[in-house]
Order: structure tokens, then sequence, then C-alpha cells
């Protein structure tokens, strides 16, 4: 005869699978939810009602509410989410994996105060809980705080060596201050932990183009748009490593390709200017970056 199920045991199967899923995707890092995800081969509706169950027989049980929000929040249903990871913190207040996954929705929703308040709140009860660190140190940085994020950062990294958010994030600091070697380096181990990174392979490419290095920046751009064909910025930069290579036919498809995607693409416009021998606004020597400093 079967064994009955018990709570314990139904919230830690669906926290698996949620789970499961995003090491599946390839979501597990300190930038995503704690404790959920959906794949595919998953229902996430199925496992959102096994966990209601769980939470009506008991509903001061934060591990739950924890989970069902992560649901919540990968099926989209955000109002749904944060009322969970309140109810959770309201049982236990200092449930740091809620208040990080609460941070991250406010994140995403630009309530970057009641983020900011979220990611510090679990920092002070758990001064090594390194994905706090992480998004802490992402608002400081994209709200020009940089030493601020670069001590985040590297107390991050110092907890954990195998976050590439933690990597990328650090090189975007050394990147918007000209130390390319640096950023290089941060990029280069962020790709190896996450190699469909495609923002770290595009930054590690504007700053091989900073340094010069034109034809390791063109194959950082080629993989870039490989991982992701629609990316305009990766086709319109890949032109100008070709450019500078003095590859003017392919340079001009990759211009073409980035066009074709967003005309109105500066890099792309000037560079397929230049190359048909038109007027442009700046020479291909000038600065790479076209304004997506601080973007990414």
């Amino acid at each position: 005869m079967a064994r009955p199920q018990t709570t314990r045991s139904i919230v830690g199967r669906a926290a698996a699978l949620f789970i499961a899923a995003l090491a599946l995707s390839g979501c597990v890092s300190s930038g995503g939810l704690t404790g959920a995800g959906e794949d595919d081969g998953i229902n996430p509706a199925a496992n959102i009602e096994s966990l209601t169950q769980v939470i009506q027989r008991n509903p001061r049980n934060a591990h739950a509410l924890n989970v069902r929000g992560t649901a919540f929040a990968n099926a989209g249903r955000l109002n749904e989410a944060l009322a969970d990871f309140a109810a959770a913190l309201t049982v236990d207040p200092s449930y740091v994996q809620a208040l990080n996954n609460r941070a991250i929705l406010y994140r995403r929703t630009n309530q970057n105060a009641l983020a900011m308040a979220d990611y510090s709140r679990a920092i002070d009860i758990n001064p090594n809980y390194q994905p706090a660190l992480v998004g802490r140190g992402t608002l400081n940085r994209r709200a020009g705080r940089i030493e601020e994020a670069l001590a985040d950062f590297e107390r991050a990294i110092r907890i954990r060596a195998d976050d590439p958010q933690a990597f990328h994030n650090r090189g975007l600091i050394y990147q918007s201050r000209g130390r390319h070697d640096f950023a290089v380096d941060d990029f280069t181990t962020a790709i190896g932990l996450s190699p469909r990174a495609l923002e770290s392979y595009f930054a590690r490419g504007l700053s091989n183009l900073a340094r010069n290095e034109n034809k390791l920046a063109g194959e950082d751009f080629t993989e870039a748009v490989r991982i992701d064909p629609s990316f305009t910025d990766g086709w319109a930069h890949r032109g100008l490593a070709l450019e500078r290579l003095g590859e003017r036919s392919e340079a001009l498809n990759a211009y073409s390709s980035a066009l074709g995607r967003d005309e109105g693409n500066q890099v792309a416009r000037e560079g397929f200017a230049r190359l048909q021998g038109r007027p442009a606004a700046q020479p291909a020597s000038a600065n790479p970056f076209g304004g997506l400093f601080g973007n990414r």
C-alpha cells in the first residue's frame, strides 16, 4: 500500500520540479527567482494547484508560499507572486529567499527603491547571501553608484566564484572605466560559466573593439548573433569589426542585417553610409559603444 504523501513531500516535489526546470532552461543564477521555473515538460498550473492545496492545509507554510510565488512569477501572475512573497515574509520576516524574490519582481517592474530595500534587508539578515549582493550591485551600477556596486560584486565573487552575473556586472564596471583588459577577463569568465550568455559575448566584443582587437571582437559579435539572430546591436557591431578588418562586403552584409531589423540603428546606418561612399557622422575608429553603456 502506497504511503500517503506528506505536506513536506508535496512541497519538496513541486520545488524540485521547478528547480529542475530552471536548470534545464539555463536560468539558475542570481538574477532568477529561487525555487521556481518552468519548462515545456512541466505544467506550472499543476504545480500551483498542488502548492495551493498545501497552503490551504497550512497557511503559515512560508516555504510553500515562496515556491508558489516563484511559480506565479514565472507564469506572469506578478500580483499573486508579490502577495505570496509578502505572506511568506509575514510568517518569517527573516526569509532571505522570499526577500530576494520580491526584490527581483520589484526590479523587473521598475520599483527600484522597493527592490533596493529588500536586497539590503536580505543582506542585513545574512551578509553572505550572494544573490542579494548581485541584485543590489546591479541596481547600484545602473543608478551610477559605481563604488557601491563594485563592492557588492567583489563580495559576491568572494562568496561564490561560479556566478556568471557577478563577473559580467563587474566586467561592465571595468569597461565603463576603460579598464578593458580586466573587463575582458571578467566577461570571459562569465562566458565560461554560462556559454550562451549573449550579453557577455557582446560586452566582450565592445571591449575588444576598444582594445583594437578587431578579429576577436568580430568573433564575439558573430557568436552573439548566432545565439540570437534577431540581436540588432550584435549585427551592427559585427559590421564595425569587419569594416575595421577591411572585409567590406561582409561588413555591408552585417550592417544590412542590422538595418533590416532596425532601420534606426545608428552604428549600422553610419557604417553602411561610410561603405557606400555617402557622408557619415563619424569614422569607423570612433567610440564603438554607441550609447549602450549602463543598459546591460
